[in-house]
């Protein structure tokens, strides 16, 4: 394990800051004295948030390979690196065009993959620094609905723990954090449907605390949901046939139609 990282001074990229969580992490670093660089889509949200943390804001799509390497270049020497951004990728897979598919991919899992390796080489050559990656906990476990985003998560998280075991003993540390349904902020309250029953809600403050602790504590995955949740997500990964039997007990098959019906604008 590395020594405890600092936030403290830490010259942060932030990706996806413009989403209701993205701004709440952004507040959480910069209040613990991080100097941040924030990257978004959205210019009209993006600016007037750097402005009010006394930020850098760089715009980038993380779709575009150009924007990638044009946001790269233009954030500097980086000490802190949280890889937030995502698309919801929710809704059968036979609904998705090979396009959106590949979209989903590249915000996802390439971008934030491309991202880590780029900043990582000079973290390492300094001997310092730390990775972040915003998963989820269907990373852990697919459901209907899910397999696009799914396979992105679950990729996103072998990166990210695969990653991690290369940078051992560098002084460069790698975590990932994975929620579950959040409240108040993110992609699954922008739909404003209620959890599947049994699966609960996390706060925006319980993530945002988990993200401070991977980072000072240099943990490898940290899981932000309800016990009942963590636990079924468990469970899938080694009774996955189990695990499918008792979410369409709990009908999440439709719950999943009309989480994809309120994103898909987003595909």
């Amino acid at each position: 394990m590395t020594e405890r990282f600092a936030v403290a001074g830490a010259r942060t990229l932030l990706t996806g800051a413009t989403g209701g969580l993205g701004q709440a992490i952004a507040r959480a670093l910069r209040s613990g004295g991080a100097e941040l660089v924030l990257t978004g889509r959205r210019t009209d949200v993006l600016q007037p948030l750097a402005d009010a943390l006394g930020a850098t804001a760089i715009a980038a799509d993380l779709a575009s390979a150009a924007d990638v390497e044009r946001l790269s270049t233009e954030a500097g020497q980086i000490d802190l690196l949280v890889l937030n951004a995502a698309l919801p990728g929710s809704g059968a897979v036979l609904d998705y065009t090979p396009e959106q598919i590949e979209r989903a991919l590249r915000v996802n899992v390439l971008s934030p993959a491309l991202m880590a390796r780029r900043f990582a080489a000079d973290m390492v050559a300094r001997g310092h620094g730390h990775i972040v990656f915003i998963g989820s906990l269907s990373g852990l476990a697919a459901t209907p609905g899910t397999g696009v985003y799914s396979m992105t998560k679950f990729g996103l998280r072998g990166f990210a723990h695969g990653l991690r075991q290369d940078l051992h003993g560098t002084g460069v540390g790698v975590s990932i954090v994975q929620p579950g349904f959040v409240r108040g902020a993110g992609m699954f309250a922008d739909t404003g449907l209620k959890p599947p029953r049994g699966a609960g809600t996390v706060s925006t403050d319980q993530v945002v605390a988990a993200v401070r602790e991977s980072i000072e504590r240099n943990r490898a995955e940290i899981n932000v949901a309800p016990v009942a949740l963590r636990v079924g997500s468990h469970l899938s990964g080694f009774a996955p046939g189990l695990a499918a039997k008792l979410a369409r007990r709990l009908g999440t098959e439709k719950h999943a139609a009309e989480f994809a019906d309120r994103q898909k604008d987003k595909r």
